[in-house]
Parts: C-alpha cells; sequence; structure tokens
C-alpha cells in the first residue's frame, strides 16, 4: 500500500482530537484524523456533561480561539447551570448536561464538513521518525501516512486496562481495544508510559427509578450557555442553540446499609485488591474510596444524569 501525504495525522477522535483536526485544517494544512471508529468520534465516554468547575473556563477559552466544543454542548444540552454563582464572576462555571448521542453526532458533522480534513478508519501502530523528527505514521491496515507533524490523542487507548470488580482486560474503553502498537512505538523511541486511572459507573434504566424518593436537581431557567456566537468559518454550518423544556437531573444518597455492603467487599474491589495501582483523579474518587476514607460519614450524594432526551439512560 502506497504512502499518503498530509501536513498533520492527529490519532484519536475523542475531545482533544476533534479540536486538534479541526485547528490544524482551519490553518490551512492537509490533515487526516485516524479514529478507531468514526461513529464513535467525539463519544462522552464518562459522564454526559460539558463544564463545570474550572472546565467551564477552558471550554470558553477553547471556543474563544475558533474551537467547537461549546457550540456543540449549546446545540445539545438538555440542562445548564451557573456554578459559584455566589462568588465572583472569576470563579463562576458553566455546566451543561447535554445529549450523550446528539453531542457525538454535532461534533462528527463540525469534521465532516471542515475542508482540508479527511476521517480515516485505521489503528496507528508506529510513529514514522526520520532525521530524529516524527514524520508520520504505519496503521494496522498496512496504510502510511506521511506527514510534517504527529498530534497524539490518544486519551485512555496507550496500553489501556480495564476493570470490572474481579475481571480485568485490555481495552482503551468498553468495547473497544487498547493501542498496543502505538504504546510500543513510544517505548522504543524512548518515552515511558505512565498510568492513570479514571472511573464511570455502570448506567441504569430511569424506568426502574422511584422518582418520588428522589430530590429534582432542576437547572437554570435562564441558561448562561457556553459559546460567544455563532462565529467559525463560513464552511460550517450554524448550529442552533438548543432550547426548553430542560430535563431535570435527581439527587439521592447512600445509606448505612449499602456502607456496609460495600465494605463487606472491598477484598474484591480492585483499588483495594492491588490491582489498580494508577494515579486516579483527586476530585473524583470512587464510591469504595469515599466509603474508605470519610468512615465517619452515614451517607454520600448520588446524581443522577440522564443521558439524553430520547433515552431511558442515566448516569
Amino acid at each position: 500500500m502506497g504512502e499518503e501525504a498530509f501536513d498533520i495525522v492527529v490519532v484519536g477522535g475523542g475531545h482533544a482530537g476533534c479540536e486538534a483536526a479541526l485547528a490544524a485544517a482551519r490553518l490551512g494544512a492537509r490533515t487526516a484524523l485516524v479514529t478507531l471508529r468514526a461513529d464513535t468520534i467525539a463519544q462522552m465516554s464518562c459522564n454526559p456533561a460539558i463544564g463545570g468547575l474550572a472546565k467551564g473556563q477552558i471550554v470558553r477559552e477553547v471556543d474563544a480561539l475558533g474551537g467547537v466544543m461549546a457550540r456543540a454542548a449549546d446545540a445539545t444540552a438538555i440542562q445548564y447551570r451557573l456554578l459559584n454563582r455566589s462568588k465572583g464572576p472569576a470563579v463562576r462555571s458553566p455546566r451543561a448536561q447535554c445529549d450523550r448521542g446528539a453531542y457525538a453526532r454535532a461534533m462528527q458533522e463540525f469534521l465532516r464538513q471542515q475542508r482540508r480534513l479527511a476521517i480515516l478508519e485505521d489503528e496507528v501502530t508506529d510513529i514514522l521518525v526520520r532525521g530524529g523528527r516524527a514524520a508520520g505514521v504505519a496503521c494496522a491496515s498496512g496504510r502510511r501516512l506521511a506527514a510534517r507533524a504527529v498530534v497524539l490523542t490518544t486519551g485512555t487507548f496507550l496500553r489501556g486496562i480495564l476493570h470490572v470488580g474481579e475481571r480485568m482486560w485490555s481495552g482503551g474503553r468498553i468495547g473497544e481495544p487498547a493501542a498496543e502498537g502505538l504504546s510500543a512505538s513510544l517505548e522504543r523511541l524512548g518515552l515511558c508510559l505512565g498510568r492513570l486511572k479514571t472511573g464511570t459507573p455502570p448506567r441504569i434504566d430511569g424506568r426502574t427509578l422511584d422518582y418520588a424518593r428522589l430530590a429534582e436537581q432542576p437547572g437554570d431557567p435562564e441558561p448562561v450557555r457556553f459559546s460567544f456566537g455563532a462565529g467559525g468559518p463560513p464552511e460550517t454550518a450554524a448550529l442552533a442553540p438548543a432550547s426548553p423544556p430542560w430535563v431535570p437531573c435527581w439527587l439521592t444518597a447512600t445509606t448505612p446499609e449499602v456502607h456496609a455492603l460495600v465494605r463487606a467487599n472491598l477484598d474484591r474491589a480492585p483499588m483495594y485488591t492491588g490491582q489498580i495501582r494508577s494515579v486516579g483523579p483527586r476530585y473524583c474518587p470512587s464510591l469504595e474510596a469515599k466509603i474508605v476514607r470519610f468512615a465517619h460519614r452515614t451517607s454520600h450524594q448520588v446524581f443522577l444524569e440522564p443521558e439524553g432526551r430520547g433515552t431511558h439512560v442515566v448516569y
């Protein structure tokens, strides 16, 4: 298979990969976005929300620089909340609950409309190097892509390991393989791979919830949106901002019985068996970590977040 020539190759189609590919193409670079599956580009693998404390500011900064995350979020939001509203403007943080499927479709449409941007379904297995510089990539299909620069936005896929209770297996996220070849290529180039940990809970069927026993968490009636305006280059179609009716989230709490059940099964939890040794996020501990670290607490809040308007799935 012959070598295809690009200016920029972006590896990975998550939030960062989408923005990197669009930015490169808009600057006039012939760009390739390589992803394992085009239909999972911009998939919200964790909770279906954009923004929040600190993150909301970053989304707006990306918007000010010409990125599209803010516009995709505004087009697919099902609820907005402005956090830290009682504090000064500098620390107020917009957050949107989004329709998980609609957000991915909106971002994919931005990519499809962008000139000079090719979306390639393949697995990058090797970084090509010439004269001490990245010169392109080799793919599992045998395809070779020459490039002046390679941008890695691989997220959780570099030698990723999935854990569900006592089970563990190789994977980038549920249902998709890890990037083993690319990981080995980076190590051959002398780069060390570390390991971070992130967790996501099982989803539940909203039809099984007793909403009468939950506390409703409505959004703001007058939403503070992310984007400063439609803007963008002329080839990008404007997305209409989402509109009411807004969809509420819900709040419940754990009980002492739940805490006792978790403690009785810590010997099966990978974070406490030594199965997981990597570093997790500081401000997003798992339930078992909260029960261990805050043993004096008899209850912890549990937020229930709908994943969209046309689905019963709840995060």
